[in-house]
């Protein structure tokens, strides 16, 4: 009796304990409800989240709908999830302490509505957003950072003065989209603009009108080409900082880039051919310069002047042709000593320094004649020097409207003009020499020369500056069985000056008042190898590639035709196979147990076989009956025999009859396929052409 009432009490405490836990629930949730309608007490951390102070953690969780969040929440980490639109709450909107907001890797197709006006700092890159509308950006006045990388926005997917309602912007991420061009209406408050791997080709002149307080600016993966580009486009940009333009069309820099407070230049894998005496000019602030993987060969002399904070120099993967062209840079290298670090200057040509690095060449500069960046080239050591080569460069843009005047003289190569005489001789197929004689001394020349049937206003012109004491010059690198026109013009000056672009100006002035002295000259037949067929390099070369396509056609036209005579082959067995199978799946089988290849005419009836097809679970098997042998049951087993097939010479009728044979029952019936009957007489198993069964 006292166990029934411990037990009975037992219960009652059990359910007493259960309804006060119930209550606490109940009063807890009424108190959080209070508090979210008055906002005076902080609401719990959702259960899928994980809550620290003011980090609220909801990231990669899979989820729909933003659970309630507490009013204390000052940054949420909502990436990685499923949120679509529908799934951020309105009552998101009245929070007043939310500052950042990560909803990267999400599933939203627009930008999202319902955001907290005092946002500083979003992240929505990697989602599908496609439109950029006004009215939605004007609801974060407060806006500083905003990220929409890896998104579908285009150009005409900005709504017209988006960027109206966040005066505050100075971040924006716009990489990975379908931009063409810069958006327009930027804010003026920007301070970093990522615009990489889009498709831009254009930049305008207004495209970054307003933007002076821009820091950063990084234009990498577009297709932006010299002739794109407004002269004046980075020019307005007087407060930036770094510059990149990265994996671009570019032949050379653009020009009028911002000097006075840049700090890094990154033009690497654009294909640049050419760097203008002048692009660096005034960057006294520049410390990282990255001109890796172009097709620049030299350097012209006095490009890195002004460039007296330089600390890292990139140059690798390209051509360096490392002769006298380079002796400024090989002594401003040891002038810099430990100040500068520079990377990848390794020599491709000529060939006796190639894989060398040029700060190790001290020994071959030696032999250049003149100062630092003179015209002569690294050659062997020989009792008779030949003449000097320099350092050659394009120049496409300084005067594009030059025309040079018609030579004088004959294709020998003589002309005179002012008592300057010109004397042009070709050496080889390819290098020609010049020599001229100047009884009045002048501190410099400028040889110039130009392959003609192709227009000086619309190709290149190339020239280089040539030291007054000298009096020849060789060309090398020319076009075999052309002409050329070769012009020198003596530079002089009445003054001098001590700034460079002053000196400058001086020399252009200098030229356009005088009158170059031309002559033409025509480059010989290129060398044909000894013991060859007769035909020059160029048409080895030529040949080699249509051999290379014969025997690449024919090794292609004989594997097609194997594979498509494996195919018929393969065909045809399938087709063989497939019809020796009979309508019981057993004909193939018969001509394997026989142990001999398979006759259709034994089907047929049309010759004698004297083998049985026996028919046992699980398979069939051959079994051969020999004349005047009865079979015999094996084991008391139902067995039923296919008998062989005989020919009949009128067997059109039709018989059925079951016929005992030694207490082995043989099930004979008619066979209409080939209109044949087969039957046995008597106990001997004769074959019996009067009586036919089937």
């Amino acid at each position: 009796m006292a166990a029934e009432s411990l037990a009975e009490l037992r219960d009652w405490l059990f359910l007493l304990l259960l309804c006060l836990t119930l209550l606490a629930e109940m009063l807890e949730l009424a108190v959080a409800a209070v508090a979210m309608e008055e906002g005076e007490e902080d609401f719990l951390c959702p259960l899928v989240c994980r809550c620290d102070e003011g980090f609220v953690y909801c990231n990669d969780r899979r989820l729909s709908m933003i659970p309630p969040l507490p009013l204390t929440a000052t940054v949420l980490y909502l990436q990685s999830n499923r949120l679509a639109n529908s799934g951020l709450p309105p009552s998101l909107e009245r929070s007043s302490s939310i500052r950042v907001v990560y909803l990267y890797a999400n599933q939203l197709d627009e930008f999202p509505i319902h955001l907290p006006p005092s946002l500083r700092e979003l992240h929505l890159q990697d989602n599908n957003i496609r439109t950029l509308p006004r009215t939605v950006l004007a609801r974060l006045p407060l806006l500083e950072r905003l990220h929409l990388d890896d998104n579908s926005i285009s150009t005409v997917s900005i709504q017209e003065r988006a960027f109206s309602g966040t005066p505050r912007l100075r971040l924006l991420f716009l990489s990975r989209n379908h931009l063409s061009s810069i958006p327009a209406g930027l804010p003026v408050s920007l301070e970093e603009l990522r615009l990489d791997d889009n498709r831009i080709n254009t930049i305008p002149t207004h495209a970054f009108r307003g933007l002076a307080s821009l820091r950063r600016l990084v234009l990498d993966g577009n297709l932006l080409a010299n002739t794109r580009i407004a002269d004046d486009t980075f020019s307005r940009l007087a407060n930036l900082t770094e510059l990149s333009l990265v994996r671009n069309a570019l032949q050379a820099p653009p020009i009028n880039l911002p000097s006075t407070h840049l700090l890094r230049l990154h033009l690497q894998d654009n294909g640049l051919i050419h760097m203008p005496r002048g692009t660096l000019d005034g960057m006294r602030r520049l410390q990282r310069l990255d001109l890796s993987g172009n097709n620049l060969t030299t350097l012209p002399r006095g490009l890195l002047r002004d460039t007296d904070g330089l600390e890292l120099l990139l140059l690798w993967g390209n051509p360096w042709y490392c002769g006298c062209n380079l002796l400024w840079l090989h002594a401003w290298l040891y002038g810099r000593g430990a100040a500068v670090t520079v990377r990848g200057l390794t020599c491709h040509g000529p060939e006796v320094v190639r894989g060398q690095a040029l700060r190790d060449l001290s020994g071959l500069m030696d032999q250049c004649e003149g100062p630092p960046g003179g015209v002569n080239t690294v050659s062997s050591t020989t009792t008779t020097s030949p003449p000097s080569q320099g350092s050659m460069f394009t120049l496409r843009a300084m005067r594009p409207g030059l025309v040079m005047p018609p030579g004088g003289g004959e294709a020998g190569g003589q002309a005179s003009h002012n008592a300057l005489e010109l004397t042009v001789k070709p050496l080889s197929a390819d290098s020609v020499q010049v020599t001229w004689l100047c009884p009045q001394p002048a501190p410099s020349f400028r040889l110039s020369w130009l392959r003609l049937g192709s227009s000086a206003a619309l190709g290149s012109i190339t020239e280089t500056l040539v030291p007054g004491e000298r009096q020849q010059y060789l060309l090398t690198q020319l076009t075999p069985r052309s002409h050329y026109l070769v012009c020198l013009l003596p530079l002089r000056s009445t003054s001098s000056h001590s700034g460079g672009s002053q000196r400058g100006q001086q020399q252009e002035k200098d030229t356009t008042d005088q009158t170059p002295v031309c002559a033409q000259i025509e480059t010989g037949e290129a060398l044909r190898p000894e013991g060859g067929n007769g035909g020059d390099d160029s048409d080895t070369e030529m040949a080699v590639l249509p051999l290379a396509e014969i025997i690449g056609g024919a090794t292609a036209l004989v594997s097609l035709i194997l594979i498509f005579g494996i195919f018929c082959w393969y065909s045809q067995r399938a087709g063989y196979v497939s019809g020796e199978t009979d309508s019981y799946g057993v004909r193939g089988q018969r001509g394997v147990g026989m142990g001999k290849p398979y006759d259709d005419y034994v089907e047929s009836g049309t010759k004698k076989d004297t083998s049985i097809l026996e028919i046992r679970s699980p398979g069939l098997a051959m079994t051969p009956m020999m004349t005047h042998q009865p079979l015999q049951p094996k084991g008391g087993e139902d067995v039923t025999y296919v008998h062989t097939i005989f020919p009949s010479s009128h067997g059109n009728g039709t018989y059925r009859s079951n016929q005992s044979h030694n207490g082995i029952i043989t099930q004979l019936g008619h066979t209409a396929g080939y209109g044949t009957n087969r039957g046995y007489r008597e106990q001997g198993m004769i074959p019996d052409i009067d009586y036919t069964y089937t």
